[in-house]
């Protein structure tokens, strides 16, 4: 009878982590239709911009985001001020320095679901210019639905503030023409591929 209460018990802990891991929604990011915004301080003024190759994958629970995840690199080329001459003095060394630093990466480690629905903070470690620093934002699940095309998409929202200093830029100084803050806010539309 022991032996039997074993099996059963060995049985039912299968069946759980199936059941727990069949919950768990894979996501790949469509770049066409993800951005990462920003807005920073330009003299007495703000320039806002966006990247908008974003690549990677999402992880998401429904039932407890506490066991998502998201990998995701976005490419610092794609800058677009809706200017050109002022994006390729942005990639220059002296701002993004993009031939030695051509992407950032955001992995994360730890998801915390808010008590409103759908909504948490990800904690993860960003990758940028050679720097990483372990990073916490607010995030939004707009939705889920069936696309046009046959998929099915869900998208995601985002804003933090991060400071260029910290990863190592060194033209956000005090009184000099581009600030040191950037506001970041992520649009993010993942296609599920399970």
């Amino acid at each position: 009878m022991r032996q039997l209460n074993k099996v059963l018990f060995a049985v039912g802990f299968l069946v759980a982590s199936v059941s727990s891991h069949a919950d768990v929604e894979t996501y790949k990011i469509d770049n066409a239709h993800s951005f990462a915004n920003f807005n920073i301080r330009h003299v007495a003024s703000k320039v806002s911009g966006t990247f908008s190759d974003v690549t990677g994958n999402m992880s998401i629970d429904r039932a407890n985001l506490s066991n998502s995840s998201v990998d995701a690199k976005i490419s610092l080329l794609s800058v677009n001020t809706s200017f050109a001459k002022r994006d390729e003095h942005i990639k220059k060394e002296e701002y993004l320095d993009v031939g030695h630093f051509a992407d950032m990466q955001f992995v994360s480690n730890k998801v915390v679901s808010s008590k409103v629905p759908n909504e948490g903070v990800i904690t993860g470690k960003l990758t940028m210019h050679g720097v990483t620093k372990e990073m916490s934002f607010p995030f939004k699940v707009l939705g889920y639905a069936n696309d046009p095309w046959g998929g099915y998409r869900t998208g995601i929202e985002a804003h933090t503030n991060l400071k260029a200093s910290d990863f190592g830029f060194i033209w956000g100084k005090p009184g000099g023409p581009v600030g040191d803050e950037i506001e970041v806010t992520l649009l993010i539309e993942g296609i599920k591929t399970n």
